[in-house]
């Protein structure tokens, strides 16, 4: 039904009149209009976890703890936003399958378009955080912030970081100066970008950093830019969940002193494969044992990708490995765990190495 705007605006007043008659709700429903509007999407992992004792900081049992009880344990998150919980799924996140990314990315983009939304919360085990950041920084568009967000610590431990950490999301996800800078993660006080953030650590709570460093420090409810990304992400990519059925066959292997080239082979053997991501020494060189089987695969119509197991620098093309000759891609400064993110979503749209290599460096 049809109403005018005056007729609206005087709805509008008798409400606003109606609640006045009831002591302090009229100030109640309009402190929750005026607040953000988060979602919060759990998906499991050791800020969901539980220890047997307080003193089990590294040895628990993760994906324990439901979204609505670690929202009604933090009660300060109502300070923040207008805080609601889905739970996505409850797994360990080394668990985590292509499946699960896209089922994540789609409810993702969906809260995304829906304009009562003003940011989203991913809830994450940190082992393949970064993995899931980097998907969700190259497949949703929007430029609503959204956030990830895991604990190196069990909520039943001492000094544990997830309350803080899961505070410090909400808090960044309902900023309007948060908007436009891609998925982002939280941990520790630090604001980094889903692309460059990696777990370097497994013990501390100072676990995640990016080589290029944080974007930015959340202390106390405010943030503190210092940087913002330059690489293409969310509403500047060419990727889109919405049109992402499936991904494609990407595997990894690990390139160290005496390798055989037994591991290229059994793994090229995989149905379906695509693409294989080389994570070898140094600048992503390759044992001389190796590149015959890396350049067999390419024969075959397998893309090869050159990464590195170190965890800082980049690789540089041409450099170790004749990569025009062979026609394989590098992938810059991606470790092989993201240039496997990036080359699974980039294969849903080319399979040509030089466009491969195009997108390496732009993404």
């Amino acid at each position: 039904m049809y109403l005018s705007p005056r007729i609206r605006c005087w709805f509008a007043a008798a409400s606003l009149t109606a609640l006045s008659a009831v002591p302090g709700l009229a100030a109640a429903q309009t402190a929750a209009a005026i607040k953000p509007n988060v979602v919060i999407l759990a998906t499991g992992g050791t800020i969901a976890g539980a220890g047997a004792t307080t003193v089990n900081s590294a040895s628990y049992s993760a994906a324990k703890v439901a979204v609505d009880k670690l929202i009604i344990g933090l009660p300060e998150l109502q300070n923040v936003a207008n805080v609601r919980g889905e739970q996505t799924f409850q797994i360990a996140s080394e668990s985590f399958t292509n499946d699960n990314l896209l089922v994540l990315a789609r409810r993702v983009s969906a809260l995304a378009k829906d304009p009562a939304v003003n940011g989203i919360v991913v809830t994450h085990g940190t082992d393949t955080l970064e993995e899931t950041a980097y998907f969700l920084n190259l497949v949703v568009h929007t430029d609503k912030p959204i956030v990830v967000v895991g604990s190196m610590r069990p909520g039943t431990a001492l000094s544990a970081d997830g309350a803080l950490n899961l505070y410090d999301a909400v808090s960044v996800a309902a900023s309007a100066d948060a908007m436009g800078k891609g998925v982002l993660v939280t941990m520790n006080d630090e604001i980094n970008s889903g692309r460059d953030v990696v777990k370097l650590i497994n013990i501390k709570t100072e676990a995640f950093k990016s080589q290029w460093g944080a974007l930015g420090m959340v202390v106390e409810g405010k943030n503190y830019w210092f940087r913002a990304p330059v690489k293409r992400h969310t509403m500047q990519s060419e990727f889109d969940i919405d049109s992402i059925q499936s991904l494609p066959v990407v595997e990894i292997v690990y390139g160290y002193g005496n390798v055989p080239r037994s591991a290229v082979d059994a793994i090229g053997a995989t149905p379906g494969l695509q693409a294989i991501v080389h994570a070898g020494t140094g600048n992503g060189s390759v044992a001389d044992r190796v590149v015959p089987a890396l350049q067999d695969l390419r024969a075959k119509g397998i893309n090869v990708i050159r990464s590195s197991r170190v965890p800082a620098g980049f690789v540089l093309r041409n450099a170790e490995q004749p990569d025009d000759k062979y026609d394989w891609v590098v992938a810059h400064d991606l470790n092989p765990q993201k240039a496997r993110i990036l080359a699974m979503v980039a294969m849903t749209k080319t399979r040509d190495p030089k466009e491969l290599q195009r997108i390496f460096w732009s993404y």
